[in-house]
């Protein structure tokens, strides 16, 4: 599904072009959280990841922190999710899904979780941990 798909506010309504600013609705820039939880993942090989179930936001400074993606399994069995930080996503306004620069075996082996397991995500430790593996910086984030 997509953002546009999931719209059930009609921000979204009316829009032809989410690569142009000013345009009708608060894409692309702002855009709903509700609208991107559930958004196809893929690579930059155009290999699909996954997609978003939950989108991480950080009460203390007001942004995104990470994209959690799931990978793998079927039908919800064997699932593995993935803390993204929001700054290693790119949206694809024209193909209407996420784009992380990792190929699916660097995802396989990246460090995930189960769903009955979350990681502290504000354990700076943990945080650097994961920057550092998709090679992405926070600075604002005063955890790291």
């Amino acid at each position: 599904m997509n953002f546009e798909e999931r719209d059930k506010y009609g921000m979204y309504k009316g829009r032809t072009d989410f690569t142009a600013e000013g345009d009708r609705g608060p894409g692309p820039r702002l855009m709903g959280a509700d609208t991107l939880i559930g958004n196809d993942v893929y690579n930059t090989q155009n290999e699909d990841l996954g997609d978003i179930k939950e989108i991480m936001l950080d009460t203390a400074s007001g942004k995104v922190a990470y994209a959690v993606l799931s990978f793998g399994g079927f039908l919800g069995m064997g699932e593995k999710l993935f803390a993204v930080p929001w700054a290693a996503l790119r949206l694809d306004t024209v193909n209407k899904r996420f784009v992380l620069d990792a190929d699916k075996d660097r995802l396989k082996n990246a460090p995930g979780f189960d769903k009955d397991n979350w990681p502290n995500m504000s354990d700076p430790t943990w945080g650097r941990g994961i920057h550092d593996y998709y090679g992405t910086t926070w600075e604002s984030d005063p955890r790291l």
